[in-house]
């Protein structure tokens, strides 16, 4: 159902795939009748076309990007705002829309998340926002509804920020990018490579867009196929999709790793901007004649079956009827990928579900930008009307993308249907995908609609002995499984006669409760701060000389951002750099903060004028061997400022795979973290946040590991070798009084990114 190419493609004419190896291209050539080369057919894509409108650096290899519109949810926009506001912000000059779908339950925190609010409308007011209120709308689904358009760009802090089915193309990116573009800055990337999505057939009677998107994922995440590429929907299969299907597998592609997405748009989406009034950001986007891309993956929807991706990751995927044939291997590998994702933190197992030989589950979840879609939830109470979800440990909650949507679900029966069967219908929010509700219990396993599947998505608490898990399923599926009683069901099993329903947007309920400043500041307004928002601490610039302790050492295929920064449980801590900093790599290495801490006293000592081996005697021997190597550098009394910097690195095998949140690095430089020491980076945007928070994103080859944790290791002349451009660094391990060299790599740094660095964050870059 799913194929890969191995190298370039030619697309022609929109539905003829030629491969491009050299000896095709003349095929093309005659095909076509004109003389296309690689470099002018690459210019064809529907992503080239848009990036080059949004592009003000005037070359299309190294890109400057200003994004027409900005979002950001309720566990981000406070520290985006705060970190504007400390760089000189004045009014936001572009439409930047502050949702609140994240920290919608306000008993979670006490009053914390609803200052957190309050906030958020103030600096509406004061800079010229849009703000809504919370269960209002997933941030998505409102971007969908309200913000999309065609040939436009969004940027937003969150990494499901994907508008492309619309005709948008939209990033999610840590907030220091954000902060950027408030403050009239851009983007820099290099031109990205755009992979194609040729799409064929129609999909069966029972299939959804998860099943679609998890059969994606499940081909090209492993491999890097996609990796910090464009994914852009092309081919005949395109046009048998509704708007709404779209959508679904459109914002599951942050789960390939890719930069951002686009489709080719038709009539279907030209009726979604007219339903939602609309209709003149409607426009319509085709790869032109001869299109080269990168890459090119074939889906044949016709064969795509009802699709699970097991616990804990979406890449993790099976078809459902392979699942039921082969259910205990497969569930003794979930064991054994288990090990590796929870370190045998907690006893797991799912073989105790199984019952009569088939999979039993304890929930199911309908929900967010994924899976609240208007045809998902319709076509699950089809599957439900009349039926029973039963009285035995199974439950299934249903949370709408928008009040809009839950409004049309009840107007036309469709939410009767899931009441009357035993669903709890609930507001917009986003707490499901990220472990802020509907938590089951010990060893629950919870199958959902919903965007991820990362150990503790479902509230798990590791430290506290508790673990559930979560498999990804599409809504359609996750009803089948409702009506018979949480045994595993794909839907295509099922007897149906799918209703589809029309879909009529009603924007009243916006216009009554969303506040909307048409872009117009007031600089009168006061912002309001709850005694849980406070500011970045003060950070010190890049030091001439860096001694460096390894304080964790993780050696997992990939470490998320779940895993670096935990999701559900710290949501309420987002807006406290200090407070939530304390919560750093608590599921993965829980002796992490106090190590950081350790060597952070060092640093502080240093920044009073002290010595920093007082503050920390086990810094002796390490500064006694560098004396020993480096006679001519002198750390001590009178020392100059800046000469020397101590602090904390982590070592990852492939870190930052997931969410987009910068805590996942500003954590850890609050806590003196100075570097990230990889094989390679999972996301370009985790790196970004690294970069932006002034730490250095150190490389080192696959297999090699001149170091363990705990070691100190020593990075003479690091700020001339970021002034100097260098890509190759020397570097010391101090083992048993001597130092051992070995080379660090940093990779490709723009000018701003090696001057961010060098002032050692992003705010002191602003503040000059």
């Amino acid at each position: 159902m799913v194929t890969l190419h191995e190298g370039g493609v030619y697309l022609i004419n929109g539905t003829t795939l030629v491969d491009c190896d050299g000896q095709e291209a003349d095929a093309v050539l005659k095909e076509t009748g004109a003389a296309v080369s690689q470099k002018e057919a690459a210019k064809n894509t529907i992503a080239y076309g848009i990036l080059a409108s949004h592009n003000t650096s005037g070359n299309m290899d190294k890109l400057k990007i200003k994004f027409d519109k900005l979002t950001s949810h309720d566990i981000t926009f406070v520290g985006i705002i705060q970190t504007a506001r400390a760089s000189g912000l004045e009014k936001f000059p572009v439409p930047y829309v502050l949702t609140n779908c994240h920290n919608s339950l306000c008993a979670v925190g006490g009053t914390i998340n609803e200052d957190d609010h309050m906030f958020g409308l103030s600096c509406a007011k004061k800079y010229g926002g849009v703000y809504v209120p919370p269960h209002q709308a997933v941030i998505h689904q409102y971007a969908r509804e309200m913000l999309a358009g065609g040939g436009k760009m969004i940027l937003g802090s969150d990494s499901h920020t994907r508008y492309g089915a619309l005709g948008t193309m939209a990033m999610g990116e840590g907030g220091p990018e954000l902060v950027k573009q408030l403050l009239n800055k851009t983007y820099d990337i290099n031109m990205p490579q755009v992979v194609g999505v040729y799409l064929t057939g129609k999909p069966e009677r029972g299939v959804g867009p998860q099943d679609v998107a998890l059969a994606i994922i499940g081909k090209v995440f492993a491999n890097g196929y996609v990796n910090n590429k464009v994914m852009e929907f092309v081919g005949p299969g395109v046009s048998s999709l509704s708007a709404d299907f779209r959508i679904g597998i459109d914002v599951m592609t942050t789960e390939t790793t890719c930069l951002s997405s686009i489709w080719r748009t038709d009539s279907a989406i030209r009726e979604f901007y007219e339903t939602h009034g609309r209709a003149e950001e409607f426009k319509e986007l085709n790869p032109g004649q001869v299109a080269y891309y990168d890459g090119m993956i074939e889906v044949d929807l016709s064969k795509v079956k009802p699709m699970v991706a097991m616990p804990f990751h979406p890449s993790n995927t099976y078809t459902i009827e392979e699942l039921n044939a082969n259910l205990m291997d497969i569930l003794e590998d979930c064991e054994k990928k288990a090990q590796v994702s929870l370190d045998g933190a907690v006893e797991f197992t799912l073989k105790d579900k199984v019952r009569g030989g088939r999979l039993y589950v304890d929930q199911g979840i309908i929900a967010g930008c994924a899976g609240g879609g208007f045809e998902n939830i319709c076509a699950a109470a089809d599957i439900l009307k009349g039926a029973s979800i039963g009285s035995d440990e199974f439950t299934l909650s249903v949370y709408p993308a928008s009040m809009p949507i839950y409004m049309e679900l009840v107007k036309n029966g469709a939410a009767a249907s899931l009441m009357a069967a035993g669903a709890v219908l609930k507001t917009a929010f986003c707490g499901p995908c990220f472990g802020a509700g509907d938590t089951p219990g010990n060893n629950g396993f919870s199958i959902r609609h919903s965007t991820r599947n990362f150990p503790n998505r479902e509230g798990s608490k590791l430290q506290s002995g508790q673990i559930a898990s979560v498999a990804l399923m599409d809504a359609r599926s996750i009803a089948a499984t409702a009506a018979n009683k949480g045994y595993l069901t794909p839907a295509t099993e099922m007897d149906v006669a799918y209703s589809n329903p029309k879909y009529y947007f009603d924007s009243q309920i916006y216009a009554n409760r969303v506040f909307d400043s048409k872009g117009v500041a007031d600089p009168s307004q006061e912002v309001k701060f709850g005694p849980n928002i406070k500011d970045w601490p003060k950070m010190s610039g890049l030091p001439e000389h860096m001694v460096l302790k390894v304080v964790s050492e993780i050696h997992d295929p990939v470490t998320t951002t779940d895993e670096l920064i935990p999701s559900g449980e710290t949501s309420s801590y987002r807006s406290n750099p200090l407070g939530l900093a304390e919560f750093t790599l608590s599921r993965k290495d829980p002796a992490y903060v106090g190590r950081a801490k350790e060597i952070q006293k060092a640093q502080k000592a240093l920044e009073a004028g002290e010595c920093p081996v007082d503050a920390l005697e086990e810094l002796r021997p390490v500064m006694g061997a560098i004396q020993k190597t480096f006679p001519e550098l002198t750390f001590g009394e009178g020392m100059e400022p800046g000469a020397l910097g101590i602090g904390s690195a982590i070592f990852a095998v492939k870190p930052g795979d997931g969410s987009a949140r910068e805590q996942a690095a500003s954590c850890q430089k609050v806590l003196g973290g100075w570097a990230n020491i990889a094989n390679e980076y999972a996301t370009k945007r985790y790196r970004s946040n690294l970069i932006n928070w002034g730490m250095l994103p150190f490389l080192i080859p696959a297999g090699e590991l001149p170091f363990t944790n705990g070691d100190y290791i020593f990075i003479p002349d690091i700020r001339k070798a970021v002034e100097e451009k260098k890509t190759q660094i020397a570097a010391y391990v101090a083992k048993d009084g001597v130092l051992q060299e070995f080379t660090l790599g940093i990779g490709e740094l723009t000018e701003d990114e090696r001057t961010i660095i060098l002032k050692g964050c992003l705010i002191n870059y602003y503040k000059g």
